[in-house]
């Protein structure tokens, strides 16, 4: 099989993953989820800091986007949604960090069948140790449950050099790194401690319709990925990204309030939906059309977090930089995945650290 043929056939699996092949409702008819009600951010008790994150994003994408790759002017960055507060003009410190938070990455599903794949560079790390913020992947299995992943996670926090009450460390959860973390700080409080923030990038809080009718054989196909060591499938990766999953958990388990949780949803508009994800735009859209392609923007915050800012990127763009290794699929298939993800990245952090300190 020729260079070409093997990444498309990756990018499909990839895509498809989630879709599931059958047609029955994506949220069926139900009576095992817990009451809900679709309120506004604010009557959610979610606090609206999304002027003010403008206002890092934009200024640390003036003073530094155009150096790193896949600069875009900050209007094209975000996405403004509905009446969103007016700016508070306040300086932006773009000097070091003060705390030197230690930002913990956990990947979403099938990560490690594909990583060695997009050959990243760790471009993100290097730009941000720079300003004195150190970044580290969090392994967890591709294929296996929230459960299994939680106990890696505090493994994995436990194993840091950290020193319990500085809360220096931020998790940041891609997908269903998200609810993944948030299992992990639930079951585990030893590693409460240690932790400034929690941030869901693209989370799958609320679950995925995708995943409603979708089987774990589905993501299976992912260890067939070329050079993909995925460890085997524990039955429950698609299991428990089900919106039926998710949403029972949250109302089973209340959410420590030791430290502070952020959320940053994936929002954009339909023609930044890259050519292979359209199909699972277009499935998704039927539950609701701010979807990122994978998951509704509503279903990406966590309850009673401070909602950061909308991204106008879909699910692979923020987080999966295939465009940065594998310029054919990005021309043909994947092709609005390139995005400033170095700049965004030093946006939150610079934004957490200033809520930290009370600025």
């Amino acid at each position: 099989m020729n260079p070409a043929t093997t990444a498309l056939l990756a990018a499909v699996m990839l895509a498809t993953a989630l879709c599931g092949c059958s047609s029955p409702p994506l949220s069926p008819y139900t009576t095992d989820a817990p009451p809900l009600i679709l309120l506004s951010a604010e009557q959610a008790n979610i606090r609206d800091e999304r002027a003010r994150f403008r206002e890092i994003y934009c200024a640390v994408l003036e003073a530094h986007g155009h150096a790193l790759p896949d600069y875009r002017p900050c209007e094209q960055a975000l996405t403004r949604v509905g009446n969103e507060p007016a700016p508070t003009g306040k300086p932006v410190d773009l000097g070091p960090s003060r705390l030197h938070l230690v930002v913990g990455f956990v990947p979403g599903l099938g990560w490690e069948c594909f990583s060695n794949w997009l050959d990243t560079t760790g471009s993100v790390a290097a730009h941000l140790a720079r300003f004195g913020y150190d970044a580290k992947l969090i392994h967890v299995g591709g294929l296996t449950g929230t459960e299994a992943n939680a106990r890696q996670i505090r493994d994995a926090i436990l194993a840091m050099q950290l020193g319990a009450g500085e809360r220096r460390l931020v998790l940041v959860g891609y997908s269903k790194g998200a609810p993944d973390i948030l299992e992990a700080i639930t079951a585990y409080p030893e590693i409460r401690p240690y932790l400034a923030a929690v941030i869901s990038a693209a989370g799958a809080v609320g679950g995925s319709p995708l995943a409603n009718d979708a089987k774990d054989s589905a993501a299976d196909l992912l260890k067939h990925w070329p050079g993909a060591r995925c460890e085997t499938s524990d039955g429950g990766a698609v299991a428990s990204m089900r919106t039926n999953a998710r949403r029972n958990w949250l109302s089973q388990h209340p959410l420590p309030n030791d430290f502070r949780y952020y959320s940053l949803v994936t929002y954009p508009d339909p023609e930044r939906i890259s050519r292979v994800l359209r199909g699972s735009y277009d499935k998704l859209s039927k539950v609701d059309g701010r979807n990122d392609s994978q998951v509704v923007s509503y279903d990406q915050l966590i309850p009673g977090s401070t909602l950061i800012g909308y991204l106008n990127a879909d699910h692979w763009a923020i987080a999966v930089p295939v465009n940065r290794s594998h310029s054919w699929l990005t021309s043909t298939l994947v092709t609005e995945n390139a995005y400033p993800r170095e700049a965004l990245l030093e946006a939150v952090l610079r934004l957490v650290e200033e809520d930290l300190q009370g600025s």
